[in-house]
Formats: C-alpha cells, sequence, structure tokens
C-alpha cells in the first residue's frame, strides 16, 4: 500500500502542477472560457489512462501460464525504466520545473494559442497516467494485492489532485527539489524490487536461467502471511530464499540509483545583470 501510494503520489502531482500552473495562468490573462477546454483534455486523457490500464490487467489474466510470466517480466522491465528515467529526469530539473512550466505557458498565451495550453494539460495526465498504469500493475502482480494497491494509488493520486488545487489558488508553494527527493528514494526501492520480480518471472517463464542458486535465508524476516513480509515483499521485493539473479539484480540498480536521487546538486547562480 505504501508503494503503491507514493506512485500515485509522485506521478499524479507532477500532472497536477502542470494542470494547476496552467488553469492558474489562464485565470491572471482572463482566459476562462478555456478552463473547460483543458478540463475536458484531461478528463479525455485520464479515460485513455483508465481504459489502457484495464486492458493490460485483462490481457494479463487471459493468458496462458508462460505467458503471464513473459507479460508480467516485460511489464516490470518497462515499469523499471519509466520510472528510472522519471526519477532522473524531475532529480535534475525539480530546482527549475515551476519556472519552465510558467515561461512555457507565457509563451503560448503571448502567441495567442490557448490550445497549447490544453495540450500541455492532456499530455502531461496523458504521460503520467500511462506510466501510472503500467508501473501500478507491475507492483500488484509483484506484490500480490491488487485492493490494498488500490487503495493507496488512490490515496496518493486524491492528495496529488489536493496539492495541484492549492497551488492553482495560490495557497501553497512546495518544495520541489525535497519533495521529489523523498518519494524519488522510495520509489527507487520500489523499482528496485520490480527489478527482482522481473528477473524470478523471467525464470519462470524460461528466459533467465542463470544465476538460480539460491544465496540467502530471509524467511526469518520475511515471514508469509505477516505485515513485515507485506513490506518487505511489496515494497522492497524481497523474496524469502533470494536468487544470485535476484540479488544481483537488487544491487545492481539500487546503489547507482540511490546515488543519483541522493547526490548533492549545487544551486543554479542566478544570472547576472549586465548594466546599461
Amino acid at each position: 500500500m505504501l508503494a503503491t501510494f507514493v506512485i500515485g503520489l509522485r506521478e499524479g502531482l507532477e500532472a497536477s502542477l502542470v494542470v494547476g500552473i496552467v488553469a492558474a495562468f489562464l485565470v491572471q490573462r482572463g482566459e476562462r472560457r478555456a478552463l473547460r477546454s483543458v478540463g475536458a483534455g484531461v478528463a479525455a486523457a485520464a479515460l485513455l489512462c483508465l481504459g489502457v490500464a484495464v486492458a493490460l490487467q485483462t490481457a494479463t489474466r487471459s493468458l496462458p501460464q508462460r505467458q503471464q510470466e513473459q507479460l508480467e517480466t516485460v511489464l516490470a522491465l518497462v515499469a523499471v525504466a519509466m520510472v528510472t528515467w522519471m526519477v532522473v529526469w524531475t532529480t535534475r530539473h525539480a530546482g527549475t520545473l515551476r519556472a519552465d512550466l510558467e515561461s512555457s505557458a507565457s509563451s503560448a498565451l503571448a502567441r495567442g494559442s490557448s490550445w497549447a495550453l490544453v495540450a500541455m494539460a492532456f499530455l502531461a495526465v496523458l504521460r503520467e497516467g500511462l506510466e501510472t498504469s503500467v508501473f501500478l500493475l507491475a507492483t500488484y502482480q509483484a506484490s500480490g494485492s491488487d485492493a490494498r494497491g488500490a487503495v493507496g494509488a488512490s490515496l496518493g493520486i486524491a492528495l496529488a489532485v489536493a496539492l495541484g488545487w492549492l497551488v492553482y489558488r495560490g495557497g501553497v508553494r512546495l518544495d520541489l527539489g525535497r519533495l521529489f527527493r523523498v518519494t524519488g528514494v522510495v520509489l527507487v526501492l520500489v523499482a528496485a524490487g520490480l527489478v527482482v520480480s522481473a528477473a524470478h518471472t523471467a525464470h519462470e517463464a524460461g528466459w533467465l536461467l542463470a544465476g538460480q542458486q539460491r544465496v540467502l535465508d530471509l524467511t526469518a524476516v520475511v515471514t508469509p502471511g505477516t505485515v513485515r513480509s507485506a513490506l518487505f515483499t511489496g515494497v522492497l521485493g524481497w523474496q524469502p530464499r533470494p536468487t544470485a539473479a535476484e540479488l544481483t539484480g537488487w544491487l545492481l540498480y539500487l546503489v547507482p540509483m540511490l546515488v543519483v536521487v541522493l547526490r548533492p546538486r549545487a544551486r543554479r547562480a542566478a544570472p547576472r545583470r549586465v548594466p546599461a
């Protein structure tokens, strides 16, 4: 539940920020009529993402066992690739994200193109929604708990929407750098767990045959049926008896990604004004 909550919050927040900033600009410039178009674009993107999520879930459950394992492996790796790109991008651009969005919105309004802002909102929700669909589906399959995962994701998305509304109303200014760093650490842990799940399902699918010797016995920690097991398995991806391939994949992904997220970033110096 914690993993899906962070996924919903992180993905939903990026889309909410874009929509909130775009809506605020439209109101400030007297373009309230375009708000309906922005809302329609957001709704269309959300429905499209929901349809993709349902289609993926249906396809996964209707396949034979071996093909299910193959599809789960592919989905887990795609989810890992998506979260890696997202974490790296936001880590590098968190400090300028708001300014970049406001600059793009100002340029669109200067050209007299409110439809460009509608497209920004639509594509933001579509991109984050598709990433969320794939990532959540892969996480559900790894943890084996759809119900709790759905509750966590819903709560995260609801909080993200609320924060986006407060940004639109001007009631809050978020420290995006700190927020993205904290959620980035959790997402890296979840993605590392998906690497373990991908290695496990790849073996079940007959794709990964090397490195299948058991290297650790974690049954004292990962006891099936306990809350602790749900935390370690559902969030961290740990298995009671991980194989060499699973442990190697976990470490090779986790260590460098934590370095990327936690490495101190130098603040960009403000541009100097040239005297007239």
